[in-house]
């Protein structure tokens, strides 16, 4: 297999799995509503999807960066402009959707008073993540449809 080729898929199943993360964000935003209820697996998965989805992008960034980054710059700036600000939206859903977790999985470990402050936490770290990773879900979608490796 070629890089090129290598590259190409590695950058769809990224898309894909961002997609899939985006969905599984939503489950645990939709679960937690309820303070009491505790959601580990879906809290646990949806984390690692996002995790998962991320590191993904991180090893493919290097040579997008090195083939597509400059060229995207200067054929479509708007475009390049995106890119960069669905990277930062990609990072805050991963920083939101670890603090849900962190926060969701601790309140056992707590007694007398904090369990409803990090229940409500989570909850909305789950909100904010899924807000976060729909926008670079589209934005991604937006500057792969015009140039990709």
């Amino acid at each position: 297999m070629t890089e090129a080729l290598l590259l190409r898929l590695l950058e769809r199943i990224h898309g894909h799995l961002g997609w899939l993360s985006v969905a599984g964000l939503l489950h645990p935003a939709i679960l937690l509503r309820r303070r009491k209820r505790r959601a580990r697996l879906s809290v646990s998965l949806a984390t690692g999807s996002v995790v998962v989805t991320a590191l993904l992008g991180a090893y493919v960034y290097p040579s997008y960066r090195e083939r597509i980054k400059q060229h995207l710059f200067i054929e479509a700036p708007k475009l390049g402009w995106m890119f960069e600000r669905k990277e930062h939206m990609a990072v805050g859903a991963v920083a939101f959707a670890l603090v849900g977790c962190v926060s969701h999985l601790a309140i056992p470990l707590v007694a007398g008073g904090p369990e409803e402050a990090l229940a409500r936490l989570s909850h909305w770290a789950f909100i904010l993540a899924f807000a976060f990773a729909l926008v670079a879900a589209v934005l991604g979608v937006s500057v792969a449809s015009y140039k990709t490796f």
